[in-house]
């Protein structure tokens, strides 16, 4: 700090009151007017330490992050107060950063949601921007199609497989699936002991963590740990341009994993079907988020020997409703393997392919942040070098650990990139302790 601050009085000021709140705000605001941005994003950062659920210092550090053009980590911290029944300047400044990151549509519908709430937040400037007179056409899905009534849905029911892999079958990930063990495997399998001590029996888990990392393996292998049916449900699966049966397509799902039992009903990108109602400019959508609320508390049929698992990369954009007890309740981490787990998924990538001498342990420690997915891209990658060699000699050979190592070296993690996202929801909108695992994984507490 130089000598002649002009701000030091105000620091001095600051130190003596910590927590005065209006004082680090006003100081923030003079940094920030004096070129000082970074100065200012410490002090507010170090409020929200303090703080940590004041939204005055989180709109703060929003605005600044809209000015820097940091919109990810602006728009994290003002959804995290707009959920938390924020002001309605909250969502003024969410849709300019919503505008300003390429999403003008969402922006609109957070502007009215603003002015909703109070219309002396309105913003003539955003409001020209956002066009925000034209009228959204409310029989238009979210899908962008016109739906009618009294066309028939799609009779197919969804496919059953019977998995054979179990968890030996997937590399790593041991406190996840103790994690599954505990919440819907032993509830099915010790049913009497978990009534012995009332523990109640119900509910769904919910996997998140990067692309890639083995979430849709695992469910298979969950499947297979009881000796079940399983069925993937994606987007396609449920969503129908016809009124009503999207909902219906929910339902068949549910009943026909109920006269399967035991069945695992596994989810894959549940954020699609899932989304906060609050995100959503139409009405279209809620009906469907009330029908799986419903199918999921069992409310026209018992869930019982039905095995709930969904997964998601952004677990942040779901409804909270779906994280109330008796649903998704128990919500996972799947972080990328560890050096060992790393070592014996590509064990079982190699398996059945000609090997020489590898060190998998070697290859694990050159592959930090790799999914299993970048991992089996390094054996392919390998692989495809050795075919090549071989079509030019006319003499296969095995694999090494060179062959792996420089692979690996070709091959770029896609971990990282969420990452980068996960860690503002991690800092900012973890204000209920969902996202504890995340933080612990990415070293901020």
């Amino acid at each position: 700090m130089p000598a002649d601050d002009p701000l030091a009085p105000l620091r001095e000021a600051l130190a003596v009151s910590p927590t005065n709140i209006p004082l680090r705000l006003h100081l923030a605001e003079s940094l920030t007017a004096a070129g000082r941005a970074d100065d200012a994003e410490g002090l507010l950062k170090e409020g929200l330490t303090r703080t940590p659920n004041d939204p005055r210092l989180k709109l703060a550090l929003a605005r600044l992050y809209l000015k820097q053009g940091k919109l990810s980590a602006g728009i994290v911290i003002c959804e995290d107060v707009t959920r938390n029944d924020g002001p309605a300047e909250a969502f003024v400044l969410l849709a300019k950063l919503l505008l300003r990151s390429g999403d003008p549509d969402r922006a609109a519908s957070v502007y009215r949601q603003g002015l909703e709430l109070d219309p002396e937040a309105a913003d003539p400037e955003l409001a020209a921007q956002l066009e925000a007179d034209e009228e959204i056409e409310e029989e238009t899905d979210l899908q962008g199609r016109v739906p009618a009534h009294g066309v028939p849905d799609d009779e197919n029911p969804a496919e059953i497989e019977r998995p054979k892999i179990k968890f030996a079958d997937v590399g790593g990930m041991d406190h996840v699936k103790e994690e599954i063990r505990l919440k819907i495997i032993y509830p099915l399998t010790h049913a009497d002991l978990y009534k012995a001590y009332g523990k109640a029996i119900g509910g769904g888990v919910l996997l998140y963590g990067p692309p890639g990392c083995g979430k849709t393996h695992l469910a298979r292998a969950t499947a297979g740990e009881v000796e079940g049916g399983f069925i993937a449900v994606g987007l396609h699966d449920i969503l129908n341009m016809w009124f009503g049966n999207t909902e219906k397509n929910l339902h068949k799902v549910f009943d026909q994993a109920r006269r399967n039992r035991p069945c695992v009903l596994f989810f894959d990108e549940v954020d699609a079907i899932a989304a906060s109602r609050a995100d959503f400019k139409t009405s279209t959508v809620r009906p469907v988020i009330n029908q799986f609320l419903s199918e999921l508390d069992g409310v026209q049929a018992s869930n019982d020997g039905v095995l709930i698992l969904a997964a998601t990369n952004a677990p942040w954009h779901m409804d909270s409703a779906f994280r109330r007890p008796g649903r998704f309740d128990r919500v996972v981490f799947v972080p990328p393997p560890d050096a060992g787990a790393r070592a014996a998924i590509l064990r079982l990538h190699c398996a059945g392919k000609p090997l020489g001498a590898v060190d998998f342990d070697a290859v694990a420690k050159v592959t930090a942040d790799f999914s299993g997915a970048d991992l089996k891209a390094v054996v392919d990658r390998a692989v495809e070098a050795k075919l090549q060699e071989a079509l030019k000699t006319g003499i296969p050979k095995p694999l090494t650990t060179k062959d792996l190592i420089t692979a690996a070296g070709q091959q770029k993690p896609s971990t990282r990139e969420w990452f980068s996202d996960a860690r503002n929801y991690a800092l900012y909108a973890n204000d209920g302790g969902q996202y504890d695992d995340l933080a612990k994984f990415l070293k901020l507490r």
